[in-house]
């Protein structure tokens, strides 16, 4: 994500994370190379200001997938976010004509006099996705952490260039969640049970209009314990597909989905294919995960380096999840 502090907003600063990245592990693709190898990464810039046209398309040049959108101070460094959408039109007109895709974080930033909060911000922000989509018809749009049937609903009344993503923690969390539990804390907050639903709903039929965006968030412990404002985002990616599997079974035991519902090409559309399929993103090497129930549970944080304090807790620590094995 490019959301840093700077945030990521011309093609040198993607490059330089480009290289910081791959410094880490240089097996990773990072869709900036001819080369795919079992994970690729997608780079995005920061839709800010100093984004133009001529970016969009030097940005298209160096292989960068596209330009992720936070409204401002909405969520996690976003200060530099968009306040105004229209002004950013003929940045949107070149993204349409060089094919890249524009990710939005969809929410409004609070307001009381127009009686916005956290809790519909979302289905606030869905006239301006629509407003977007009618205007630039062939730009790819992903709205990204979908979280209420509003916006299940609004991505599935826009044409195909328009999809969603869903997290695997809103798949069980709901605002009680939230605000109970500094490790189900995220934006876009969860919601109602009828959200719930209706992400769930959507996972099993999906039909390429959604698929999984995990929106992992390595917050480390001290700053989620810590004193002042917690930082939103809930840490899933070691059990990101167990999580989708386990939030699937809970489903059909509350009577919110049915076994039928829960094919093996529903799963696989979700957790890969049409998130591959739409920024074209090749499997060559045609690898697989196995998922299979047994005795594995989620450990409680995953630590850094020995030789610092780092601590990020795991969603659902604690409890059972399905093992995973690459093939």
């Amino acid at each position: 994500m490019p959301n840093l502090v700077p945030p990521v907003t011309t093609v040198q600063m993607a490059l330089g994370y480009k290289s910081r990245l791959q410094a880490l592990d240089s097996s990773i693709d990072y869709l900036m190379t001819r080369f795919l190898r079992a994970l690729t990464v997608l780079i995005l810039l920061y839709l800010h200001e100093s984004i133009t046209p001529y970016i969009v398309r030097e940005a298209k040049k160096a292989g960068i997938a596209g330009v992720k959108s936070y409204p401002a101070g909405v969520t996690t460094n976003s200060s530099s976010g968009v306040i105004s959408y229209e002004p950013f039109y003929p940045v949107f007109k070149a993204m349409e004509e060089e094919c890249l895709v524009l990710n939005l974080h969809g929410e409004c930033p609070s307001d009381q006099k127009q009686g916005i909060t956290i809790l519909n911000a979302e289905a606030s922000f869905l006239p301006t996705l629509k407003s977007i989509h009618e205007k630039f018809p062939k730009l790819k749009i992903v709205l990204e952490h979908c979280t209420t049937k509003d916006a299940v609903e609004a991505v599935r009344s826009c044409g195909d260039t328009v999809v969603g993503t869903i997290t695997s923690h809103h798949l069980y969390i709901l605002i009680d969640d939230a605000i109970s539990d500094v490790y189900c804390y995220c934006k876009p907050v969860a919601k109602l049970p009828h959200d719930r639903r209706a992400l769930l709903d959507a996972v099993v039929n999906s039909k390429g209009k959604f698929f999984l965006g995990t929106d992992s968030a390595p917050h480390d412990n001290s700053a989620k314990k810590g004193k002042g404002n917690t930082p939103a985002g809930v840490f899933t990616q070691p059990y990101a597909s167990q999580l989708v599997l386990t939030a699937l079974e809970e489903a059909i035991d509350r009577d919110d989905i049915t076994a039928s519902a829960v094919t093996p090409e529903a799963l696989q559309g979700f957790l890969s294919d049409y998130g591959r399929t739409f920024y074209g993103v090749k499997n060559p090497k045609e690898e697989r995960i196995t998922l299979r129930k047994g005795d594995d549970v989620i450990v409680d944080s995953i630590r850094g380096p020995s030789n610092s304090s780092i601590e990020v807790v795991n969603f659902r620590q604690g409890k059972s999840t399905w093992s995973v094995e690459w093939k």
